[in-house]
């Protein structure tokens, strides 16, 4: 079995900064899954398909996935909050998630030969994406945290915003995600899960090497 590590978790949960500075640390892959659905979000606004139009969605996604090149999701374009709006919605329809599914699993347990395994960061990696994954761990952290988080976020990419704003928007994603019929936000029955309300990014990532070097004791 590859080497898989799974975050999942709510928006501004600390996932990506965790995934990301994980992944350096143990020479895994990092794959961003939600970058994915930006990428089709970002082609649904450039040809005009309303994310609401599930056939629409679901054919962009295949076309998408036949098409698909790593190295589109290195466009900064992806990180927009209009983007970020398009891709919580396109992702509630099953012919989307169904089409997209293969290029998560496919980077997952193929990661490029350099590396030693992969992490991916997302919403269902653990249910859904990489069920069988050796460690898989949920992020959770109180929604008023998570806000001011994204605000620093935006306002340091000079994004104008407000935490109202912010928070709202959190918590109409937090209700999509979490209420969707297909591979809806929740974590596996084996995940770990961390609360990361009190923890700065040096905190969380120890906690899951703790957790790593139980798991993968050659790696961490």
């Amino acid at each position: 079995m590859a080497n898989i590590i799974t975050i999942d978790g709510p928006s501004a949960s600390g996932k990506g900064t965790l995934a990301k500075r994980l992944a350096a640390k143990l020479n895994f892959y990092y794959l961003d899954t939600g970058a994915i659905y930006r990428l089709l979000a970002m082609n649904l606004i450039t040809s005009g398909v309303d994310a609401n139009d599930a056939r629409g969605a679901a054919a962009a996604a295949n076309k998408l996935a036949a098409q698909f090149d790593p190295l589109q999701l290195e466009n900064p374009r992806l990180r927009s909050d209009v983007v970020a709006q398009v891709s919580s919605k396109a992702s509630l329809h099953p012919g989307v998630r169904m089409a997209l599914l293969d290029i998560q699993r496919n980077l997952a347990e193929n990661p490029p030969r350099q590396y030693k395994g992969a992490v991916l960061d997302g919403r269902d990696t653990g249910t859904v994406v990489c069920p069988n994954a050796p460690l898989k761990i949920f992020l959770v952290a109180d929604a008023r945290i998570r806000a001011e988080r994204r605000t620093k976020e935006l306002q340091s990419r000079g994004i104008a915003t407000t935490y109202e704003a912010v928070l709202q928007d959190l918590e109409a994603r937090d209700t999509r995600d979490t209420n969707r019929e297909v591979a809806p936000l929740r974590p596996a029955q084996d995940a770990a899960t961390v609360d990361t309300t009190n923890l700065d990014a040096d905190a969380a990532l120890e906690t899951v090497l703790e957790l790593v070097r139980a798991r993968f004791p050659d790696l961490a």
